[in-house]
């Protein structure tokens, strides 16, 4: 039996073995023309897997998100000058100061289950001379609720308002990684421009890190720095409002747009992780700050050129910098400093430059005493000055 076997079977692994062979050759000649490069097998793809548009994605952002997005409203009284008629070329004339009452509003999402609130602080912040009356945040389901603020930082433009004991508050949003937010994404901007209530814009991220000065409500102007540019239409009333990403995440805060006839599709956001940084620290430290923490003194000075030393008696004087106004309140004027002084040394450090005294000043801490040797009049004084916080919207004033 076994003799009969054994030959059997290696002939047939013979026959195999040709016929493997005969079929690799016939295939070589035959299918030549549907094989890769050098006859190579030709790539197998797999069918693409169906997935939800990007239409279906951002509705279904919007959807998830639009509960959690707020209107905010505010009741404002102040002091206002009426002119007694229009000057020449529309510029007013004498007046007088009278009370006036006022309405605002804007944007804001809620941050988490405590009932607070984020939104920009000049959404909060009464126009100078003013004060906030009512405070009132108005949710997607129709709910008015009365707010307080708990902190504001003005530099960076990020405040927190807070609603207590709601019972229905909507769920905090989430913020987005920043690291992994991509020039060209979508940006997709939620708020009440106009107090037209829940109001959707599209566009993308634009650019990153762009450095704008933004006058605020006061005509004062505050250099931000580091804004998300963003193509997603941002109007008065948006500010405050989440931007998210088709996720219904934040990537920033609604701010400002270009004002310009010669351009369109410029809008500015808070980064999410300068938001997430500049709340945690307000939280941890409620209250009004400038959010600059930087030293401030209050004056306005020059180098000394030889007609500035002609003008204030300092002709052969050495070398120093030139004090040539002082803020009124500033730390400076209640330390002494007068327009006229000039510094001779800080700290027992020279200084002849203005942008290096800045830098040094700017580099203290808030409440850092720095001791100032001046000339005035002819003589030789000593102040000690207690540094305050710059205020945002001081400029490169020390």
């Amino acid at each position: 039996m076994k003799q009969r076997v054994l030959p059997t079977l290696i002939i047939a692994l013979v026959g195999a073995s040709v016929g493997s062979f005969l079929m690799m050759l016939y295939a070589s000649t035959h299918f030549a023309g549907v094989a890769g490069p050098n006859h190579s097998l030709p790539a197998v793809s797999a069918a693409p897997l169906q997935g939800i548009s990007d239409q279906d994605r951002i509705v279904s952002a919007v959807k998830r998100t639009k509960p959690s997005v707020v209107a905010i409203q505010l009741d404002v009284n102040g002091q206002r000058v009426v002119p007694f008629f229009q000057g020449f070329f529309g510029q007013g004339g004498p007046g007088v100061e009278e009370p006036y009452k006022g309405k605002a509003s804007g944007s804001g999402f809620v941050y988490d289950n405590k009932g607070d609130i984020v939104t920009n602080a000049h959404v909060v912040t009464p126009p100078q001379g003013g004060n906030i009356t009512k405070l009132t945040v108005v949710f997607a389901n129709g709910d008015h609720v009365p707010a307080h603020v708990v902190a504001e930082n003005i530099g960076a433009d990020l405040a927190i308002i807070r609603v207590n004991g709601y019972k229905k508050l909507p769920p905090p949003l989430q913020f987005a990684n920043f690291d992994r937010v991509e020039q060209g994404q979508w940006a997709i901007a939620i708020g009440e421009p106009l107090e037209l209530q829940q109001t959707v814009t599209l566009g993308i991220v634009s650019a990153f890190n762009r450095n704008e000065p933004i006058q605020n409500d006061s005509g004062q102007t505050i250099d931000f720095k580091g804004l998300l540019q963003t193509s997603a239409p941002i109007n008065p009333g948006n500010s405050g409002g989440p931007l998210i990403d088709d996720h219904g995440k934040v990537i920033g805060i609604n701010q400002s747009t270009v004002k310009s006839a010669y351009a369109q599709g410029i809008g500015f956001a808070i980064p999410a992780n300068t938001v997430q940084r500049v709340v945690a620290e307000m939280l941890a430290h409620p209250g009004i700050t400038q959010g600059t923490n930087e030293g401030y003194m209050g004056i306005q000075m020059a180098d000394l050129t030889p007609g500035l030393r002609n003008q204030i008696g300092y002709a052969n004087g050495p070398n120093g910098i030139a004090i040539i106004a002082v803020v009124p309140g500033s730390p400076a004027d209640k330390a002494g400093l007068e327009p006229g002084n000039v510094i001779l040394q800080v700290d027992g450090k020279s200084f002849t430059k203005t942008q290096d005294l800045v830098k040094y000043i700017a580099a203290k801490k808030p409440g850092t005493v720095v001791r100032i040797d001046l000339w005035a009049q002819g003589l030789k004084k000593f102040a000690a000055v207690t540094l305050t916080e710059r205020p945002a919207t001081a400029g490169t004033v020390p």
